[in-house]
């Protein structure tokens, strides 16, 4: 093996131990966590769920209303429906992230 291989061998490995070691310390704290418990997982997926589930529907009877109210070749409905999920998608994403940023 080159030195060059043998350097890139060793980086390699010390980037795959400061995974390791990142994930360990995660995973332990996770389990010393004492004040989260089931309801608080069963709080975060309901938060989850209503988060996309609001403005999928809002979408959804928004499009419906213009569909009825202005009629054209394109279902509103369908659009709104699919704006309002990506919105509930992204809003859901940023529940998840904040939650995993408290520590």
């Amino acid at each position: 093996m080159s030195e060059l291989e043998e350097k890139k061998t060793e980086e390699t490995g010390r980037k795959m131990a400061t995974v390791i070691e990142r994930e360990t310390r995660r995973k332990i704290s996770a389990r010393e966590e004492t004040d989260r418990s089931i309801w608080f997982g069963m709080g975060m997926f309901g938060i989850i769920g209503w988060s996309v589930a609001i403005p999928t529907l809002l979408g959804t009877a928004v499009g419906v209303w213009i569909d009825r109210n202005w009629p054209s070749s394109y279902s509103w409905a369908l659009m709104l429906l699919f704006l309002g999920l990506i919105l509930g998608c992204l809003n859901a994403w940023h529940w998840v992230n904040k939650e995993s940023r408290k520590k």
